[in-house]
């Protein structure tokens, strides 16, 4: 099976309703269908929107893979993000459109085989991975707040060296902080802490990933873990969590002497991952386009985003 993800120019994405007649008549899915005998997954698409929409699609690049087991059958679905095409989408199998902005499809009735690429959309594409901060945690808040004001809607809090106190203290604060802005914030570390803090998710670092077996918190909580190689990704995925992040990509200052991926090894592991995979790893600001071309979702950083002593963008 394929799907799309087609944009408008206010960011809202096109859902379609199955017509009476079909199984799971009523329900809202993602545009796409079924591959013919000895079709690739990119000519299905473009075929398969042109009898659904009359589109004509002039590109388009690989978002996601996954499987989902319903009691009757189980389906592979690979999901394409449309940047660019002809013609302006409308019905043409007598099924009703709708333009939904991605924080919204949760209410909308999807199938649940598309449930996936709903989570996969709410995420933003950029993560802000804060250093680890010192004693002066007024100038750490103050410089949080600075690189929120630019447009960072995730937050990673990262604070390893700091005691239990204050790192609660701390937490609060960049809960309250991130909250006050309109972004979400991921604690790293237990699951259990984030919730009782009253935080979005939990990342795990790919040690405490290898603990766990199933997902470690309810799919209302973000969870998301640091991952390096194809036996980690597999793992998170099997592990139904939201994201991972990959790398590191390039050599950077935070991990000296980590082996990097480059730009080909993290395509070879972020193409088939079967969730969002977030660059890591001597990111920039301007890396989301090339992120998004070998495969990723979408980058983290540290030095590439806070905007203090570590640089602006």
């Amino acid at each position: 099976m394929v799907a799309a993800v087609l944009y408008d120019a206010q960011g809202r994405v096109l859902i379609a309703q199955r017509p009476a007649g079909k199984p799971l008549a009523g329900f809202w899915e993602f545009p796409g269908g079924k591959l013919e005998r000895g079709e690739m997954a990119r000519d299905a698409l473009s075929r398969e929107l042109h009898e659904e929409l009359g589109i004509t699609v002039l590109d388009a690049r690989p978002l996601l893979r996954f499987s989902h087991t319903y009691p009757e059958r189980h389906v592979e679905l690979d999901v394409w993000r449309v940047t660019r095409y002809e013609g302006a989408p409308h019905a043409r199998e007598q099924q009703a459109l709708a333009w939904v902005r991605p924080v919204a499809l949760a209410e909308w009735n999807i199938l649940p085989a598309d449930q996936p690429i709903i989570q996969h959309l709410r995420l933003p594409p950029r993560m802000l991975v804060t250093p680890a901060p010192d004693s002066n945690l007024a100038q750490f808040l103050d410089t949080l707040h600075r690189s929120l004001e630019s447009g960072i809607e995730l937050v990673q809090l990262r604070a390893p060296d700091l005691d239990k106190s204050r790192y609660l203290e701390l937490a609060r604060d960049v809960i309250r902080i991130c909250h006050e802005h309109g972004a979400r914030i991921v604690l790293n570390g237990a699951p259990e802490i984030g919730q009782h803090l009253g935080a979005d998710g939990a990342h795990l670092p790919s040690r405490e990933l290898n603990k766990v077996t199933t997902r470690p918190a309810p799919a209302s909580f973000l969870v998301g873990a640091s991952c390096h190689t194809a036996s980690d990704l597999r793992h998170a995925a099997l592990c139904k969590l939201d994201y991972a992040l990959l790398g590191p990509v390039q050599p950077t200052p935070s991990h000296p002497g980590a082996p990097a991926l480059g730009w080909d090894g993290f395509a070879r592991l972020a193409g088939g991952a079967g969730l969002p995979v977030f660059a890591i790893g001597g990111m920039q600001f301007a890396d989301l386009e090339r992120v998004r071309r070998q495969g990723g979702y979408g980058l983290a950083a540290i030095r590439g985003l806070w905007l203090g002593d570590y640089g602006s963008r």
